[in-house]
């Protein structure tokens, strides 16, 4: 059994509670309001909506670059450099970035990886020494989603993907899309693949977010790299005002994958609260992944980040929930508790 101490931004509105949280064999077992002198604050730890973990073979490689030279298939740099990596290189890559993401209180990703089976198999083999459960968005063949946990297509003027849908209606398995990132022109096209998620959606207008909230389908949104990739910025009030929004980092090229850079980012560019913001880090990807953790509640499973709240950073602050989203960093986390399912 394990008891964490302090203030706990408890249940799915973040509540703060003085008490503590009792752990025992990976579950959280109780919330209590006690007494403590502790000054930690411990809150669920984050799942990064969308990722491109492949990408952390070329970290800042791209820079000013656009979108299409960066990051687009089949010639951009991002692929070319993806083609010439060897795999041994593009495995470690791939576990530094997701010892990273550990370290920083990230337990799992959706990410969308490159080159079919082949791609899938070198991050589950990444993954697995470090205690992280990335949820794996296949691409290429279909026969991807027999290692790969869903399908993750690039954008539907890309291809039409009816296979792949068709593949993973087949098997019960999730299918995504990016949409709406460069224009709005792949983004009917893309809801007319009845997707179980969309990434981006910048430039989402008034009849793409009626048919969003018509289907709920939830969306992830990525901001910092909509702004390095100069493409727009994301209507993120208004999607949160018809769907389940949901955090990314995007390609670990261009922005390391920090969800504290990411809310801060967030709280302070778009008309959005700092509990919906940390409800898009935590809850919202967990749900889409399907993944029993994001909130801090009893029968959950118990993964969470317990911060400092009297570092030389938080100290003073009025209001946990905001010092979370807005303030706290890397250097704020004392500890990161639980593992991932497949290994519990």
């Amino acid at each position: 059994m394990d008891e964490l101490e302090g203030t706990v931004l408890a249940g799915p509105s973040f509540d703060p509670v003085r008490g503590r949280v009792v752990v025992e064999d990976g579950r959280i077992t109780a919330v209590e309001e006690t007494s403590t002198d502790s000054t930690d604050i411990i809150l669920p730890a984050f799942v990064n909506a969308h990722t491109h973990l492949g990408d952390s073979v070329a970290k800042e490689a791209a820079v000013g670059l656009s979108l299409d030279e960066a990051v687009a298939p089949p010639d951009s740099l991002k692929h070319r450099r993806l083609a010439a990596v060897d795999r041994s290189d593009l495995v470690s890559a791939m576990r530094r970035t997701l010892r990273f993401m550990r370290r920083t209180g990230t337990v799992s990703c959706l990410d969308f990886r490159e080159f079919g089976i082949d791609g899938a198999r070198a991050l589950r083999e990444a993954a697995e020494p470090v205690l992280f459960e990335p949820f794996v968005f296949g691409s290429g063949d279909p026969a991807v989603l027999d290692v790969a946990d869903g399908y993750g297509a690039s954008g539907a003027n890309d291809d039409d993907f009816a296979a792949e849908r068709a593949a993973c209606e087949d098997r019960g398995l999730p299918f995504a899309i990016h949409a709406g990132e460069p224009d709005a022109t792949d983004i009917h096209p893309a809801l007319d693949l009845d997707p179980d998620l969309l990434v981006h959606m910048v430039h989402a207008e008034p009849e793409h977010l009626d048919r969003v909230a018509d289907r709920s389908v939830p969306v992830a949104v990525c901001p910092r790299a909509n702004t390095v990739l100069d493409v727009g910025t994301p209507p993120v009030r208004e999607l949160l005002d018809h769907t389940t929004v949901a955090l990314g980092t995007d390609n670990v090229m261009l922005n390391p994958p920090s969800m504290f850079r990411e809310m801060a980012y967030a709280a302070k560019r778009f008309d959005v609260t700092s509990r919906e913001v940390l409800r898009m880090a935590t809850v919202a990807g967990a749900e889409i992944a399907g993944l029993d953790c994001g909130v801090v509640a009893p029968g959950r499973r118990a993964e969470l980040v317990v911060l400092d709240g009297d570092s030389d950073n938080l100290s003073g602050t009025a209001d946990p929930v905001r010092a979370v989203v807005r303030r706290a960093t890397a250097l704020d986390v004392e500890r990161v508790v639980g593992q991932p399912s497949s290994v519990a």
